[in-house]
């Protein structure tokens, strides 16, 4: 019987961090990727000190790098887009994050999103979508920067 608990303790920190280590591999710098295969954007994925996770534009990669967020609504408002926190409030769930929200600078919404770490291809699959569910929206594969 206590071999049986030991294991099964055991087997629960592995899925754990299982789950952590896809979480790591999503903080880092990643190169926004727009329909056509362009790289938009170089962006920075942490966690906050709340615990949340967050998304900042470091670089913008094509049109004008200091342009404002000028169909942003609140503060966010005629902000410079790059330097600005579009990825909030996500949360790790099991080995993805969920629960926050992603702006689109260049209409100014705001989605529902998930991020996860697709470990077949090495990239980040990122979906904003208007319902809470995920049901009604888009996708995107964002590439990892390297030596950023």
């Amino acid at each position: 019987m206590k071999k049986i608990t030991i294991l099964t303790s055991v087997l629960f920190m592995l899925i754990s961090l299982s789950a952590y280590s896809q979480i790591n591999k999503i903080v880092g710098k990643w190169y926004t990727i727009d329909e056509e295969g362009r790289q938009k954007s170089l962006v920075n994925i942490y966690q906050a000190p709340s615990g949340s996770y967050e998304g900042v534009i470091v670089t913008l990669l094509t049109g004008d790098p200091k342009r404002l967020c000028d169909k942003c609504t609140g503060a966010d408002k005629n902000k410079p887009v790059a330097g600005l926190t579009f990825i909030k409030n996500m949360k790790a769930d099991k080995d993805k994050l969920s629960g926050g929200t992603i702006l689109d600078p260049l209409d100014g919404k705001i989605y529902s999103c998930t991020i996860s770490y697709d470990s077949k291809s090495g990239k980040l699959k990122v979906r904003g979508s208007l319902d809470g569910w995920g049901l009604i929206g888009r996708n995107q594969a964002w590439i990892k920067a390297q030596n950023q």
